[in-house]
């Protein structure tokens, strides 16, 4: 999508990726560096809606460098803010300055489904990725929110967002964000996934698989790790306790069709290989374990009384530890990205047309709070699990005693049977022949024990069969209503499009969106026979 567009009035076709690297490299360099001269304070509410500009000619001026890239303008989202969010997670200026500028940046060659950019620093501290305008758009709103939830809870799984940049040249924009890696490229991830919870269509493509390292979808994950992955107790606890919190923050944003990146590093298929977690990465260079505070997994999911500089070692790489039904030891790396995308009207629309054809709760695009509780319901139950504590095994005095006890108990009862017949032959010796209404009291009270006795019986058959028959009944009215209701949805919808329509000024012509909303139905019901729908209904 973008990368074309670079192209076309940015930079030669040839040199458009190392040059637009150092057009980023040059341009962050010198906003972050006039930006140490200024004085720390709080940061106030005009700070967040601040934009910088700079124009960075070729032939260099007074204040800006010469350089051989094209003349362009360089903007600045926000400075004191983001100023203020590197210095939260203990990001010194000189130290963001090294690693973003003094090596070159490093493109990724598996970018997302969204055809953005993503370049990565030496270090693996920091990922550039390139947004669409209302992305930016929607960051710079969120800003004030995302403050404050920094400020209340600087552990989370969310994006931690270091700077947002804009760089201009030949009519053309490329905005970007500055980002936390979730991936170290330190540790070979075995498998990687992009979870959403939901399961339409969500299974990698074949020309995805065919990729050396390709990122699978939920309905992969439920075949290639159908008992999920373990963790004790208290590292379970932290990261659902957490996952919870960032899903909260989320739907009171209207944020929804984020993802959960999960990679997993095999241990033992790592020893086997002959690597380690702290193998070289791609320049061959040992990187060193990430330095900004509360980057890892380990450390977004751990609580204030646990020391950060313990959290992060050389053979975890701030992976956390976890197992899988075979016992097989992985370290996980994690955390939610794509959160810059609200619930408009597009995104409403969207969902409502996918709601016609395929059942809506399976689709990715949902209402915050639906697609909130369906993410959490599906990392709690399907991803993520609790390692079972050992159960108690029964000693053998204690399997000896069962028989023990179900010998006493027929001794019992076999006595009390005795007694009875005893008591019944006595009776019959004194009172001789028994009268009328003696036997038919007795007859009575026979027919009473016999009757409570089969009660329970009956009456739970009665219910089973009940259920059973009312669950028939509401699933046969279940198929004649539904397509009714999707009836009377399809006519809502066309009524709320030809109103957009109208005033927009398009023209529609008449008769083609009822037809084309009959063949949607028709086709979602395509097993409902005609004779199940009576004409009433349809009416």
């Amino acid at each position: 999508m973008m990368c074309p567009m670079f192209s076309f009035h940015f930079f030669p076709i040839k040199t458009t990726s190392s040059a637009l690297k150092g057009a980023i490299q040059l341009g962050i360099g010198y906003t972050v560096g006039n930006l140490t001269s200024k004085p720390d304070r709080d940061v106030l509410m005009q700070d967040f809606y601040v934009v910088e500009s700079v124009f960075l000619p070729s032939e260099g001026s007074n204040l800006t460098p010469a350089h051989h890239y094209p003349d362009f303008r360089f903007k600045t989202y926000a400075p004191l803010a983001f100023r203020y969010f590197r210095d939260l997670f203990g990001i010194k200026p000189d130290d963001y300055l090294y690693s973003l500028v003094n090596e070159p940046l490093i493109e990724l060659t598996n970018p997302g489904a969204s055809g953005s950019l993503f370049y990565l620093t030496s270090d693996d501290e920091f990922i550039i990725k390139t947004v669409q305008h209302k992305e930016a758009k929607f960051l710079q709103r969120l800003l004030p929110g995302y403050y404050m939830n920094l400020n209340q809870n600087p552990r989370t799984l969310l994006p931690k967002f270091y700077g947002l940049y804009c760089i201009q040249s030949g009519g053309i924009n490329i905005r970007l964000v500055v980002m936390n890696n979730v991936l170290p490229r330190s540790v070979k991830m075995h498998y990687k996934y992009d979870l959403k919870g939901s399961t339409y269509k969500r299974r990698a493509s074949r020309k995805e698989r065919e990729k050396s390292c390709p990122t699978y979808k939920d309905l992969d994950f439920q075949d290639m790790h159908e008992e999920g992955l373990y963790f004790d107790t208290e590292t379970y606890n932290n990261l659902m306790k957490t996952l919870q919190r960032d899903c909260r923050v989320l739907e009171s944003f209207k944020i929804m069709d984020y993802s959960l990146l999960l990679g997993v590093h095999v241990l033992d298929q790592s020893h086997r290989e002959g690597g380690e977690p702290g193998q070289a990465g791609g320049d061959g260079r040992r990187p060193v374990g990430q330095r900004v505070l509360y980057s890892t997994a380990m450390e977004s999911i751990q609580g204030d009384g646990k020391a950060a500089e313990a959290l992060t070692t050389d053979d975890t790489m701030g992976g956390i530890p976890a197992k899988t039904h075979k016992e097989e030891k992985l370290l996980i790396f994690l955390g939610i990205i794509d959160i810059l995308q609200s619930y408009r009207f597009i995104k409403k629309l969207e969902h409502s047309w996918k709601a016609l054809v395929y059942d809506g709760d399976t689709v990715s695009v949902h209402r915050p709070g639906f697609y909130a509780s369906r993410f959490l319901k599906f990392m709690s139950t399907r991803v993520f699990r609790k390692t079972q504590p050992i159960r108690f095994s029964p000693s053998k005095r204690t399997r000896t005693s069962i028989p023990a006890l179900k010998s006493s108990s027929q001794e019992i009862l076999s006595s009390q049977v005795d007694e009875k017949n005893e008591e019944k032959d006595r009776r019959d010796r004194l009172g001789g022949a028994r009268s009328l209404a003696s036997l038919d009291g007795q007859g009575r009270q026979q027919h009473n024990d016999v009757a409570s006795s089969s009660t329970f019986t009956l009456e739970d058959s009665a219910i089973c069969l009940t259920s059973e028959q009312s669950t028939m009944d509401v699933d046969i009215d279940r198929d004649d209503g539904s397509v009714l209701d999707v009836y009377l949805v399809s006519w809502y919808l066309f009524i709320f499009i030809y109103g957009c329509f109208y005033e927009t000024g398009f023209i529609l012509i008449p008769g083609t969106l009822p037809a084309f909303l009959d063949l949607i139905i028709k086709e979602k019901f395509r097993h409902i026979s005609p004779q199940d729908v009576s004409n009433d209904d349809l009416r």
